[in-house]
């Protein structure tokens, strides 16, 4: 009996997290890098690809939080800050036109 409620007892201490998760509090971006000379702006898309609708353009310099830890191919899922064009909006844009503040 008693090797039966060690065997338990070992089986959820492996199963139970030792530590909390941490919720993840997002990033600051700004958008950078943008042609002058071309469009001068960022697509907020509704998913990760150029294939998905427009939600709204940025121009250089909005100020966007991340919502997720790690970009999907490249794509970041973002909010536009508050005091921002477009405040609120949550939506994907592109990494490469993101730099961290």
């Amino acid at each position: 009996m008693k090797k039966l409620l060690a065997a338990a007892a070992l089986a959820v201490a492996m199963v139970t997290p030792s530590a909390p998760m941490q919720a993840y509090d997002g990033e600051y971006f700004r958008v950078c890098r943008l042609n002058p000379y071309g469009d001068n702006y960022l697509s907020l898309r509704t998913c990760p690809s150029t294939r998905c609708r427009e939600i709204f353009r940025m121009g250089p310099g909005t100020e966007v939080i991340s919502l997720n830890p790690d970009p999907v191919r490249g794509w970041w899922e973002i909010e536009i800050l508050p005091q921002q064009p477009g405040a609120g909006l949550v939506g994907w844009a592109y990494g490469r036109y993101l730099c961290r503040q």
